[in-house]
């Protein structure tokens, strides 16, 4: 992918490029009306997002940042790789100009140098190495060289037979130019920098790849990946692709190079024959990668130790080419509101996303209505919301169907229980939205429209998916997990027979 800005928070103060729990997100300004750099700086502070990435060093942009703590990744565009890679003088002045100007006012952490070169520009692949090595040489001549690291970000796709991870390789095409660029890393202790998307994976295994194993969603424990050779338990796409590339590296006897996933995200919205691209699919995928990030939850094969990650993106882009789904990786539209609430623990702290603190639990749409009856149920009876106005003739029994009826009960028992995590959920027939579900004289409870004081009283917790006890609810079936590319069939065959 390509694009403009990584940014994101953090609690823990840390470097852009070491392996702490680190999320970013990226920013594309392929947009009608791209905010500007001060709006844009704005944003980011009101979401306690302090770590971004640039996919250039245009200068507003890093004036608009200088003072604020935010740490910068910036880019080497892919155009300018020629002439950066055959004079060091144009290296040296590059650096100069777009980075020595501006630090340490504007916290610049790394340089991405070119993106995702090898596979969107193959051309070009003999010079990448040389242009990593004059910028390196130009920050040593600044004396910059030991705040600043320099890496290129890579598309997953220069792995081959992802699956096992412990299999993996790298496209041997590229030798020439991956072994001399893991040598680079080593020796200035900088990471590989991956782009990983489950969600193409998905797409292109044609059914091969579960859903929930490309979400993150859990799993039982029988229907877990697990690689033959190392006996390790992979319970999503992310890890394993990681893991493959860890696994990559170690094949050539390269070992304690850091991997920083410099892109993954998943779109809210495609055209017809992009039926997963959802506004429910990219929440659920960005929460539970956060969720994984933070809690530094590792890789199978490095559990415990956490892989900085930077979403992509910030705005969804309405200019890109391509399908639909190219212009709706966003998680704000431009006007600083957001495409959706992430479901996060803490997210006040984490990302608050919530800019409007507006949110609101509806029910979905198209999901099994007996699911849904079901929690209505719970949330008018052990969930001990006040059904009243549900009642007819009261306010909000019309429209008199499940769904609205649904609505009206889950967001009374959300707001009840102070929006905590999970309290909207409801076996995963609820999700969090910033629109105001009133109508007419129906008011919800935690409407700006309504004087009614929401209480806090945790005394019931409402099912979720996690849930091991829920009265009428049923338990969510994991659905078989297959592993991460097409290749993993002969895998499963062997695995479970």
């Amino acid at each position: 992918m390509a694009a403009l800005l990584l940014l994101f928070l953090f609690l823990f103060a840390s470097s852009a490029l070491s392996q702490d729990s680190l999320i970013g997100v990226n920013i594309g300004t392929e947009v009608t009306d791209m905010p500007s750099p001060t709006q844009v700086v704005t944003l980011l502070k009101s979401q306690n997002i302090n770590h971004v990435r640039l996919y250039d060093a245009d200068r507003s942009m890093l004036l608009a940042f200088a003072h604020t703590g935010i740490q910068l990744i910036i880019s080497v565009p892919n155009d300018q790789l020629l002439g950066i890679s055959q004079s060091n003088a144009t290296a040296a002045n590059w650096v100069t100009r777009n980075v020595a100007a501006y630090y340490p006012a504007t916290n610049i952490t790394a340089i991405a140098v070119g993106s995702e070169v090898l596979t969107s520009l193959p051309n070009a692949a003999p010079v990448l190495v040389s242009a990593l090595k004059y910028i390196q040489a130009a920050l040593v001549t600044a004396n910059l060289d030991r705040q600043i690291k320099v890496s290129t970000p890579h598309a997953s796709t220069i792995i081959l037979d992802s699956f096992p991870p412990s299999q993996a390789f790298f496209n041997k095409t590229w030798d020439p130019v991956i072994v001399p660029l893991l040598e680079f890393l080593q020796s200035t202790g900088s990471p590989l920098m991956l782009n990983v998307y489950p969600y193409f994976d998905y797409v292109l295994s044609n059914g091969v790849i579960p859903l929930d194993y490309a979400l993150f969603q859990p799993l039982q424990a029988n229907k877990e990946a697990v690689d033959a050779n190392t006996l390790l338990h992979y319970t999503n796409v992310f890890d394993a692709i990681v893991d493959a590339a860890y696994f990559a590296m170690s094949y050539l006897n390269f070992t304690n190079i850091p991997i920083v996933v410099t892109e993954s995200g998943w779109p809210s919205k495609g055209d017809g024959q992009e039926h997963d691209a959802t506004v429910e699919n990219a929440n659920t995928y960005n929460s539970n990668l956060i969720q994984h990030v933070i809690n530094k939850t590792g890789t199978p094969k490095h559990p415990g130790t956490a892989v900085a990650t930077y979403i992509y993106e910030l705005y969804n882009e309405d200019t890109r080419p391509g399908p639909l789904s190219e212009k709706n990786w966003g998680l704000f539209h431009t006007n600083g509101t957001p495409v959706y609430t992430l479901r996060l623990a803490g997210a006040g702290a984490i990302l608050a996303n919530d800019t409007t603190n507006q949110t609101f639990c509806v029910a979905k749409e198209k999901v099994d209505k007996k699911m849904l009856q079901a929690a209505l149920d719970w949330a008018c009876g052990p969930g001990k919301v006040d059904c009243s106005d549900l009642m007819q003739g009261e306010a909000c029994y019309e429209p008199d169907d499940v769904v609205a009826h649904s609505s009206y009960a889950f967001n009374a028992y959300y707001q009840k229980m102070g929006k905590a995590s999970g309290s909207c959920d409801f076996k995963g027939v609820a999700t969090v939205t910033t629109t105001d579900p009133s109508r007419g004289t129906c008011v919800f409870p935690g409407s700006a429209k309504s004087n009614r004081t929401v209480g806090h009283n945790t005394t019931a917790l409402a099912p979720s998916a996690n849930s091991t006890t829920s009265g009428c609810f049923l338990h969510p079936q994991a659905s078989f997990v297959n592993l991460t590319f097409l290749s993993l069939l002969l895998l499963i065959a062997l695995v479970f027979l």
